[in-house]
């Protein structure tokens, strides 16, 4: 099955500006003295320049080899600095609990079955200190679906592309109702359709 690693040895950095609503992100992570953050999927590391350039602790793991490969040389080019690991997100991270101010995951979270996409979100819940934020963003089943790469249902929400170049990943797609069940270790304070009609998630992490 092809995946991002493919995706990143044949076209690159594939995303070269970050979210356009990271400079808000950045904003309320300021404000409520946020210092040490995860990137979730990092891939070739846009976010991880971004903070970084910003005096931001930066840490991004991903399961491409590829990806995070650009991340260090883009980082190396900027003169910024990031801790990056190799790590796929089913997989308990590798940090002790409490450890972030802030995670953010930019279109990654959702590339995968229901069962593992809860293990990684419980991991993320495990990682990030009490009061400490998420920014999150998951795309949404009509949107993809106008983009016609025949997406085949393997469980409720969830489908896999035959064609495109997702082929062959899974995509969960979160129903509104979903979120708060999934993420109920978190208080969401916002949650909208950003510019690339992506659902965008802002939360808490609860105190207990």
């Amino acid at each position: 099955m092809p995946g991002w690693n493919d995706i990143f040895s044949k076209k690159g950095k594939v995303f070269s500006t970050p979210h356009p609503d990271m400079e808000r992100i950045a904003g309320i992570f300021l404000e409520n003295k946020v210092k040490r953050i995860l990137d979730l999927g990092c891939g070739t590391g846009r976010h991880l320049v971004y903070f970084s350039k910003k005096n931001f602790v930066i840490y991004g793991i991903d399961a491409a080899p590829r990806g995070l490969e650009i991340a260090r040389k883009w980082l190396e080019e900027e003169s910024a600095c990031a801790e990056l690991i190799h790590h796929r997100m089913e997989e308990q991270f590798p940090f002790e609990d409490n450890f972030f101010d802030a995670i953010i995951s930019v279109q990654v979270l959702h590339h995968n079955l229901l069962k593992q996409v809860q293990f990684t979100v419980d991991e993320v819940a495990r990682v990030i200190k009490p009061g400490g934020y998420i920014f999150i963003t998951v795309p949404t089943f009509k949107a993809f679906n106008r983009m016609n790469w025949k997406l085949k249902e393997v469980e409720p929400n969830t489908h896999i592309p035959q064609e495109g170049p997702e082929k062959g990943l899974p995509h969960h797609f979160f129903t509104k109702e979903e979120i708060p069940i999934v993420f109920n270790a978190f208080n969401i304070i916002e949650m909208y359709f950003d510019a690339t009609y992506h659902r965008a998630i802002i939360g808490v992490r609860k105190d207990s």
